[in-house]
């Protein structure tokens, strides 16, 4: 591992949804909105409007996953920005934006952050006392990567 960088008690929390997926998402949201308040959330496109009027609280919305939403939070987990995400992904219907979809949840792996892509995994991570705490994430070391030789055979 490289570096650490601290999870401030206060997380940023992605919430991203598919149209099969968005309603659970919002009900799982509003059974936990006493402690979703005390962190700042942003989502994706139709998700991010839904959450904000659902919860009464303030949603940083990005655009929709399939115009560049899911690249926008992609680009916010390599820079640092996101500590958690909750993505509620339909295992069972192929997405029109599937590339970026698996591009975002393998940032989600490669930066190490906490990812929820069910309902359960979210419960188990929203009531961990680490969520509120603060901890120091481990940042994979990825000089090896960078430093790698491309040159031609």
């Amino acid at each position: 591992m490289g570096d650490t960088r601290i999870f401030r008690t206060s997380k940023t929390v992605a919430l991203v949804a598919h149209d099969n997926k968005k309603e659970d998402l919002i009900s799982w949201a509003v059974t936990n909105k006493d402690v979703l308040c005390k962190h700042q959330l942003v989502a994706t496109g139709t998700t991010g409007k839904l959450l904000e009027e659902k919860l009464q609280l303030p949603v940083k919305k990005l655009l929709s996953g399939p115009l560049g939403g899911d690249q926008q939070v992609g680009s916010m987990i390599a820079e640092g920005e996101i500590d958690m995400i909750v993505f509620f992904w339909d295992p069972m219907e192929a997405q029109p934006h599937d590339s970026d979809v698996k591009a975002l949840l393998r940032l989600a792996v490669a930066w190490n952050i906490l990812m929820a892509c069910n309902r359960t995994t979210a419960d188990f991570i929203l009531t961990s006392k680490l969520m509120n705490e603060e901890y120091a994430l481990s940042v994979p070391d990825f000089s090896k990567y960078l430093q790698r030789n491309i040159g031609k055979k």
